[in-house]
């Protein structure tokens, strides 16, 4: 039989006031009555009634989040690191997944609306005024990742375009003369939200004008044909830069049953230093995804908003690096 808050007050010798205190991290209690309060609860088992604190405080301590799906790794990654994020404030998390389908997406928020979690966090497929607008008519506050909507509404993401840039800097550095762009997404421009993908593409072009190298873009989403066509047309030493890791594995593959051997004879460069790189040889050269530090900050824009700010900041841009292994 577990403890109540009342129970615990008793044992400490304390009022359900400064139980309270302690247990929601509010002023006006001693450090070393709140500390004494902590650890007996750990003890006893303490386990804070979530019915009885919605009713006080009006929250559900829910969380939604949509994402695309979760067969890429860096969703998974993405997802398991907002878990942890909103754990820690004691929050739990439905997840729902939009594959990519702008009508699904919706239904999947106005689900979570139904619910009635107290907040979400999407990686948006939508886009649109239309779409801004419907989800500011949603009865809790949302914020976005990775894909921008609105400069009005709340967004986290990675400084892509820098990043992107910054590397084809070091490509021209090591002496590679063109590179190959591999972005299947592109080819979504204009269907739905690809700023990500955008951004990145723009750094990348970017990139290539200011240290006038030669291109060749694939936005092929099977690109097998279209790759080997660029590996063997002339234009000197190449790299291959791709917009994700799953596309810089998937050329890996086909430059191994081509026998071009990384990077001997042709660079590699990923995007997002997703967990299962660990597994690949040559190693793989690529850009950082800080998904901890990504999710951290959206659960906690979205935390402000959940306790009752009407505004946040409408963009945090979060640094990468670019990571050196072997296939550069």
């Amino acid at each position: 039989m577990r403890i109540t808050s009342r129970e615990l007050a008793k044992i400490c010798g304390v009022s359900i006031g400064t139980v309270d205190r302690a247990l929601n991290n509010r002023p006006g209690i001693n450090p070393e009555t709140k500390e004494r309060i902590l650890r007996v609860g750990r003890e006893l088992g303490y386990r804070p009634h979530l019915v009885a604190r919605s009713l006080k405080t009006g929250k559900t301590f829910t969380v939604g989040i949509v994402v695309y799906d979760l067969d890429n790794r860096f969703f998974a990654q993405l997802v398991n690191a907002i878990e942890n994020a909103a754990r820690e404030s004691e929050y739990f998390v439905y997840l729902t997944l939009s594959h990519h389908d702008l009508i699904r997406e919706r239904g999947c928020l106005e689900h979570l609306a139904s619910l009635n979690v107290d907040g979400v966090l999407i990686v948006p497929t939508n886009k649109g005024n239309e779409f801004i607008r419907f989800v500011k008519s949603l009865p809790v506050p949302v914020v976005t990742i990775g894909n921008r909507i609105s400069a009005t509404v709340p967004f986290v993401g990675l400084q892509d375009r820098e990043a992107i840039r910054g590397t084809i800097g070091v490509i021209a550095n090591k002496g590679y003369r063109r590179v190959i762009y591999v972005s299947p997404p592109l080819s979504y421009g204009g269907k739905e939200n690809i700023y990500e993908v955008e951004e990145r593409y723009e750094g990348f072009r970017e990139g290539i004008r200011e240290h006038s190298l030669q291109s060749y873009v694939i936005r092929d989403k099977h690109f097998e044909a279209a790759l080997s066509e660029a590996v063997k047309a002339d234009g000197g030493r190449s790299a291959i830069m791709c917009s994700s890791d799953i596309y810089a594995l998937e050329c890996l593959r086909l430059l191994d049953i081509w026998g071009l051997r990384v990077p001997t004879d042709i660079g590699l460069v990923g995007f997002d230093d997703i967990d299962i790189l660990k597994y690949v040889r040559p190693s793989l050269t690529t850009i950082s995804y800080p998904t901890r530090e990504i999710a951290r900050e959206a659960f906690a824009v979205l935390k402000v908003l959940m306790d009752g700010e009407t505004e946040a900041c409408p963009a945090r841009l979060i640094e990468s690096k670019l990571i050196l292994r072997e296939s550069l």
